[in-house]
């Protein structure tokens, strides 16, 4: 059967205000980003990442750059539930045994599973094929920390989910599908030993680039292609320590989320999909008219197409990314410079697949 059918015939909306009643407010948002100490990254490598929140990520660092630490902080600059999510969201975590009291939160999910889970506890499964942590993660963020070090055929299961949004589990009694609309922050270090980043360093296992290599290998090239955004953490020096915290904190970043997020919610809706709410979710088959670029982003992509040998998932995929970067500058049409920036990240998942 299929998740989401009410009993007692109420409709989604009667439904979520009845929901609403019981719903927990939280008066802090968690780990917030005004203490972080940034360090020499690059700013607005940073404020893309911030606030592409619907874009699966993966950042590579060597250990101790802060990858686990900006992850934690990104519930503090995510939208609240919608009452359509929040019955979502509910449904879920009530099938799963997780409601806290019986009251509902209106924060978006964050699960960050270790990487010893098993593909029943990512995807879902056991005797009663209860939800797993993507289907737990839904509307919100499943972090995967030390991306590599999990079982490459549980990481694979993750290539039809992060397609469609959903995961079918079935037993010998039942079938059962569940919603996974997740996004996904995955992070690692460059190699085993981690450092394969630092300048002048020797690694005792060989040759770099053949210690990168190897690693990297436990990803497998489709997953990678559905990564939309590489991103690289630099180490944090002790001198980086020492200067202020950053002067802008979650609540102004969270402000510029909501923007973007309107302008995605009201576009879907004028298009006559009121089921889309991002661009990342946005079907190929509209692109053509909500991303279509000017003339001179047009040959950029034609161009870096050719080169790249994008896949025709990696280029819509292009598309989406700056689309989303163009909402963020509060342009109507697609630049060349939203483009090439897509790109670029593109460019380092290339490279990663290369080098694997």
């Amino acid at each position: 059967m299929r998740f989401g059918v009410f009993p007692g015939g109420l409709t989604l909306t009667a439904k979520a205000i009845a929901l609403q009643l019981k719903v927990r407010r939280h008066s802090d948002v968690g780990i917030g980003l005004r203490p972080v100490h940034w360090g020499g990254y690059n700013h607005r490598n940073l404020l893309t990442f911030s606030n592409l929140i619907v874009h699966h990520i993966l950042m590579i660092g060597a250990p101790g750059a802060g990858k686990s630490m900006l992850a934690a902080r990104l519930p503090s600059i995510l939208p609240p539930l919608s009452p359509g999510e929040l019955l979502e969201v509910s449904m879920i975590a009530s099938v799963a045994g997780e409601i806290e009291g019986g009251a509902l939160t209106a924060r978006r999910p964050f699960r960050s599973p270790h990487h010893s889970a098993s593909m029943a506890a990512l995807t879902g499964g056991g005797i009663r094929a209860k939800p797993g942590e993507i289907s737990l993660a839904h509307q919100g963020v499943l972090f995967l920390d030390e991306l590599p070090e999990f079982d490459p055929r549980v990481l694979d299961s993750l290539r039809q989910p992060l397609e469609n949004g959903e995961v079918s589990v079935s037993r010998a009694n039942h079938r059962v599908t569940y919603p996974a609309r997740f996004m996904l922050i995955a992070a690692m270090n460059p190699c085993r030993c981690g450092n394969a980043f630092e300048p002048g360093y020797a690694c005792k296992r060989g040759r770099i680039d053949r210690c990168t290599g190897d690693y990297q290998a436990r990803i497998s090239g489709p997953l990678m292609d559905r990564i939309d955004l590489r991103i690289e953490v630099p180490a944090v020096t002790a001198a980086d320590l020492i200067l202020p915290p950053a002067a802008e904190g979650s609540a102004e970043v969270a402000a510029r989320v909501a923007a973007a997020r309107d302008i995605q919610l009201a576009r879907y809706a004028d298009a006559g999909l009121p089921h889309v709410r991002t661009n990342a979710e946005a079907p190929a088959s509209v692109l053509e008219d909500i991303a279509k670029p000017d003339a001179q982003g047009a040959k950029l992509l034609r161009d870096a197409a050719e080169t790249m040998r994008l896949s025709a998932r990696g280029y819509h995929r292009v598309l989406r990314v700056a689309r989303t970067l163009a909402d963020l500058d509060g342009a109507e049409k697609i630049g060349r410079l939203h483009l090439a920036e897509a790109l670029s990240y593109r460019a380092l998942a290339e490279d990663v697949r290369q080098m694997a």
